[in-house]
């Protein structure tokens, strides 16, 4: 037997030895040793590590924009990311146009469309509801069915203008009309209350910025406990994902979560240019080493950027090392090492252990980073 790549002597997260063939793009075998013949072989040290390929699902990377807006390959391929999910900058009048973009990159990017037409052209693009068409997003989706993969709303009050929640009741009925489609809703300052939108989202949903610092987030500032409504989502199932952005990730809150044992179920950057060249964000490794740091084990941080959002966006052959999975992989090490991180918020904590990309394999084609 012949096959494209093998990768020798890898590591999995657990410390298990791990080696991989790929052919015509596709994981074909998974095996602690595979002997056999293939045309380009990677020699890893027997020290480094070996994940299905990092999925980073929120992240803004159409490049024509101007508020928020990135390049695919610097925040993917470039940064151990294999599959980013761009959350809502475009609306169905644009998204086209970012997809025409997007298919050119090494990484692989997919789309929540934005219910606003034109995405986020300007902060408050929920203020005017004539601009939410759902006939518009229905052919969007129609249209671009292996591009787009959800919804996305933003639900604070820079966004909505007086419209309250009735973004999201639109975004509900697009969803519902739609096969119940992924929908990621974006939280900040109020209105509309936290209560009222997690009252309105169901199992499934996925709530983004799960752990922002602000007075509308999930952390009763006065009795320095997790608000009860947040549980009770938690507990029906939103999935709380971390969105750490320019303004949304505070360590006290997750830490304080933690405590309390609730979790983030995956991890992501909100990542464009400004935050990726001017912090806090930089990359996903980063916002990953600083759950690491709140007191996640390494184990479940990789489960949070690779099986969980390739389960919640259903993304049936991405996101485990599994034969006939697609040939997505980073290779990663980790090492002691200082280092001070930033949240959203100015605060900071010491890194003790590093996690670096070294490699990105996209489609069974590998990358140095």
């Amino acid at each position: 037997m012949s096959y494209d790549l093998i990768i020798k002597n890898g590591l999995t997260i657990n410390g298990d030895p791990i080696e991989i063939a790929i052919s015509n793009g596709k994981i074909v075998k998974v095996s602690e040793k595979i002997e056999a013949d293939s045309k380009e072989q990677l020699e890893l040290d027997g020290q480094t590590y070996v994940s299905a390929g990092w999925i980073d699902d929120h992240v803004h990377c159409f490049e024509k924009m101007t508020l928020y807006y990135d390049f695919p390959d610097e925040i993917g391929v470039k940064k151990g990311v294999t599959t980013v999910i761009d959350a809502g900058t475009t609306g169905a009048e644009n998204i086209h146009e970012f997809y025409d973009l997007a298919k050119q990159a090494k990484t692989n990017v997919y789309a929540l469309v934005n219910i606003s037409k034109w995405g986020i052209v300007e902060q408050d693009e929920l203020a005017d509801l004539s601009k939410v068409k759902e006939e518009l997003v229905h052919k969007a989706l129609t249209e671009l069915p292996d591009f787009v993969v959800g919804i996305k709303a933003r639900m604070s009050k820079t966004v909505i203008g007086e419209n309250g929640i009735t973004p999201l009741e639109m975004a509900k009925k697009i969803q519902k009309e739609n096969n119940g489609l992924p929908l990621m809703v974006h939280i900040g300052s109020a209105p509309p209350e936290l209560d009222e939108i997690l009252a309105h989202m169901t199992k499934g949903d996925v709530l983004t910025h799960c752990f922002n610092g602000k007075p509308n987030g999930i952390l009763d500032k006065e009795s320095d406990k997790i608000k009860d409504f947040a549980w009770a989502a938690y507990e029906k199932g939103i999935v709380f994902d971390i969105g750490h952005g320019t303004d949304s990730f505070n360590f006290h809150v997750a830490e304080t979560a933690l405590k309390e044992g609730m979790k983030a179920a995956s991890i992501s950057t909100d990542i464009y240019i400004r935050n990726r060249e001017n912090g806090p964000v930089y990359d996903l490794a980063t916002t990953m080493e600083k759950l690491r740091v709140v007191g996640y084990e390494w184990s479940e941080i990789i489960e949070k950027v690779t099986a969980v959002p390739a389960e919640n966006f259903h993304f049936d052959t991405k996101g485990q090392l599994r034969e006939g999975y697609d040939g997505d992989i980073t290779i990663f090490t980790i090492e002691e090492g200082q280092k001070i991180l930033t949240d959203s918020n100015g605060f900071t904590r010491e890194a003790k252990e590093l996690i670096t990309p070294v490699k990105t394999i996209i489609g069974g084609t590998v990358y140095d980073n």
